[in-house]
């Protein structure tokens, strides 16, 4: 019990610096490149580099983490993105930067899958939504002062590099006490075929636990990539727009907890049904009150409490849904799906601001909320039935 609750702090403290690191990118660059006059679409490309990064090794990551284990992948995930961050000041370029941030996606992808699928495959059925939402929780902290660290281009562009570096390294060096491990062998992943056939499994039983890590990937990348061109371009400040971009990360923390031990007593269908129909009204809130930095400040917050977890009660829905002898890869599908909505996000978030002035940015986004809310409420299945056969 001693260790995997040692081992369970050290893995959710390592995905809190990766959210610090992530969430403090996508503002910081967005900014950094509307100051340099670059367009908003190119804006939003380089912003979806991250997540290019995640797609193009995701097919590839079942097979090392089978073979090696845990750890390993963990420690080679850490390494190349405490390095990448270290570089950033180098050379200030579109293309060095759009590289560093595909191999950033690459080594978060890395630690991510490694860590949730560790966390997954260790938690009772019965503490997985409690699990999974402290991980979320952890990784919402990291990600909600991220962007504080936005207003230090204002003193030193290099600055906020530097001490995410550092931060990464820090992190990374505790990884080495952890005993290394193995997920369960009912598979063997040799070959590409293989990782297919196993896509196709996963899908099968759990495809539509992938939709709310795919509405958080659009929702995040969108507003922390699209929403800070869209607000200066409305005359809000850096400060005010890195503050109400924290303020949705403060509302996923507030509630990541709770919204996890609901989910494990009501079932996830029916708190994901609820959290994103909540998100539809508060975001078409924000849209009537994106003049008013108090009342934007509020509307997202109240949207991080209420969609700041979808992508952790999402795994944990997946877990209910897919043997266990798939976990590994439907960890991996949630990475997927939740990079296909980050990669959309920024583009699609890009191409509005560009050619839909009059329309106000959040509709996107309430719109894709509702649609998921629906598609859940119709196809879903009631986990806690099947929680509750597993425990008698």
């Amino acid at each position: 019990m001693n260790k995997n609750y040692f081992r369970f702090w050290i893995l959710v403290s390592i995905v809190a610096i990766s959210g610090f690191s992530q969430g403090m990118l996508l503002p910081l660059i967005a900014v950094i490149f509307e100051k340099g006059g670059v367009s908003p679409s190119l804006n939003g490309l380089n912003a979806i580099s991250l997540y290019i990064g995640i797609l193009l090794v995701s097919p590839f990551m079942e097979r090392p983490l089978r073979k090696y284990g845990y750890k390993p992948v963990i420690i080679f995930g850490g390494a190349l993105v405490f390095v990448s961050l270290a570089l950033f000041p180098l050379w200030k370029t579109f293309w060095f930067w759009f590289a560093l941030r595909l191999l950033i996606g690459i080594g978060d992808h890395s630690l991510h899958f490694a860590t949730q699928t560790w966390i997954t495959s260790f938690s009772p059925a019965e503490k997985r939504g409690r699990n999974i939402s402290l991980y979320g929780l952890f990784f919402g902290i990291g990600f909600a002062t991220g962007p504080l660290m936005t207003p230090l281009v204002n003193v030193n562009e290099s600055l906020p590099f530097i001490v995410s570096s550092i931060l990464c390294l820090a992190g990374w060096v505790f990884v080495f006490s952890l005993k290394n491990e193995l997920p369960e062998q009912e598979v063997t992943i040799n070959s590409f075929l293989a990782t297919i056939k196993q896509f196709r499994r996963a899908l099968k039983f759990g495809w539509v636990a992938f939709l709310p890590p795919f509405s958080y990937g659009f929702l995040e990348s969108s507003l922390n990539g699209s929403f800070p061109i869209y607000a200066l371009r409305m005359n809000m400040d850096v400060s005010s727009v890195s503050l109400v971009l924290s303020a949705f990360a403060i509302g996923s923390i507030i509630t990541q907890l709770p919204l996890g031990m609901l989910s494990d007593h009501y079932g996830r269908r029916n708190i994901l049904m609820t959290v994103l129909f909540l998100g539809f009204f508060s975001f078409t809130a924000a849209s009537f009150l994106e003049h008013s930095f108090i009342g934007l400040f509020i509307a997202f917050l109240i949207s991080g409490m209420v969609v700041g977890s979808t992508f952790s009660l999402g795994i944990s829905y997946m877990t209910d849904l897919v043997p266990k002898d798939l976990l590994p890869t439907g960890n991996l599908l949630c990475g997927i799906f939740f990079s296909l909505g980050s990669l959309s996000g920024p583009i699609i978030g890009g191409l509005f601001i560009k050619f839909l002035q009059s329309v106000s940015f959040f509709y996107i986004i309430s719109t894709m909320l509702l649609a998921i809310s629906f598609i859940i409420f119709a196809f879903g299945k009631k986990t806690y039935l099947i929680l509750d056969q597993q425990n008698s």
